[in-house]
């Protein structure tokens, strides 16, 4: 175990705020950095931690839609009338949560063992996921339409960002897309999906962010409250320009940088510049 200096959580923290809602992978981008740079692992407990600053970012984002959304659940509890859209978005969070919630907590332990040659490979072929999505996608429905089955979707979607290399908000975006969402509305819809994922994975992770089980770098406790100020800062402002992208942009950007990424990692891996694990 090597104690992690200021300028690692400066660089790593910056990656995680600029890659946890790119769909290009935070967790992915933050073993490779770490590898890269330091020949160390950052480690999947100061990832989960570090997410704590992002989802920050997106309650603040989103702070009006999110309490719009708790109150109108809340009065359709009550009222079988005032069931309208933000009522269904409130369940499809919930819903969204538990398939995540209860996969990330049984294999939590194979979620530790990070393999830069399983990241390579699953940022390549997970590039095909995106172009599929936008290929197939009619984007006819906005968030007024949102149903359980798109909750269900994106939900188990989410699941396949507990490997490094998928991306959440890549994986769940895109099942929005094959649901027939717009991106617009299926990128927002992930970034809310994600909040309760995140928050528990961040605050069931922060006992072992300052005495991790496992080797890699060990935080302090300073170092962790700046990794989540800097992620939050920093991934502000990547939801305000992706959001402005998305509307305008299709997936396959991403997914041609995610498969450049990949096969310049095969190339470091295959000539032992970096470690695989």
């Amino acid at each position: 175990m090597v104690e992690m200096t200021w300028l690692q959580t400066i660089v790593l923290s910056v990656v995680q705020g600029l890659t946890e809602f790119l769909p290009i992978s935070s967790s992915g981008h933050l073993l490779i950095v770490s590898r890269l740079l330091w020949n160390d692992d950052a480690g999947a407990s100061f990832t989960a931690v570090s997410q704590l600053g992002t989802e920050l970012a997106v309650l603040v984002f989103f702070f009006k839609d999110i309490v719009r959304i708790v109150i109108a659940w809340f009065a359709g509890l009550v009222h079988a009338d005032k069931r309208g859209v933000d009522y269904r978005v409130g369940w499809a969070v919930i819903v969204a949560t538990i398939p995540i919630g209860v996969i990330g907590f049984a294999f939590r332990d194979l979620i530790r063992d990070r393999n830069l040659w399983l990241t390579a490979i699953v940022l390549i072929l997970f590039s095909g996921v995106f172009w599929l999505a936008e290929r197939y996608a009619t984007q006819r429905r906005s968030l007024d339409d949102v149903t359980m089955r798109d909750a269900v979707a994106m939900g188990l979607a989410q699941c396949l960002a507990l490997i490094p290399g998928v991306s959440r908000s890549g994986a769940s975006a895109s099942a929005g897309l094959f649901a027939g969402l717009d991106r617009e509305s299926a990128f927002r819809l992930s970034f809310l999906l994600a909040i309760p994922a995140v928050f528990g994975a961040g605050l069931f992770s922060l006992p072992d962010a300052f005495e991790p089980s496992v080797e890699g770098l060990s935080a302090s406790g300073w170092q962790l409250l700046a990794s989540v100020v800097i992620a939050f800062v920093v991934g502000y402002a990547a939801i305000k320009w992706l959001l402005r992208f998305v509307a305008h942009h299709s997936m396959n950007w991403f997914g041609a940088y995610r498969v450049a990424l990949g096969l310049v990692l095969i190339a470091l891996l295959a000539t032992n510049t970096i470690a695989a694990s």
